[in-house]
């Protein structure tokens, strides 16, 4: 804003705290049981169709991540964390090392 831009004034509305907070209550807890799909992503890799076709059991696929960077953590196809891959008990897991904020007016 410039020293000859004309300002505005707002107005804001008066909240009651009590229904204020219960409002919100109810809105999240309609929203606990939509399910969302969370896809960790080790690296990526590009390649021809030909060299797909090539491989086989045992192959190697080189990522574009070196040992011990972060991965991406996506939920519903949008990256919201990175993290580390972790082993827990006999399965694989990741946790959150970083969020990520995005820019919700360009995504």
């Amino acid at each position: 804003m410039t020293p000859n831009e004309p300002t505005q004034n707002v107005a804001f509305e008066e909240v009651k705290q009590g229904a204020t907070v219960e409002t919100r209550k109810k809105d999240i807890d309609a929203i606990y049981d939509i399910p969302v799909q969370i896809s960790a992503v080790l690296g990526k890799s590009t390649m021809q169709v030909s060299q797909l076709l090539k491989l086989g059991r045992g192959a190697v696929v080189e990522l574009d991540r070196k040992v011990g960077e972060a991965i991406d953590i996506y939920v519903n196809n949008r990256l919201v964390a990175r993290g580390e891959v972790i082993v827990v008990e006999d399965r694989l897991g990741v946790t959150m090392t970083e969020i990520v904020k995005s820019d919700r007016a360009g995504g």
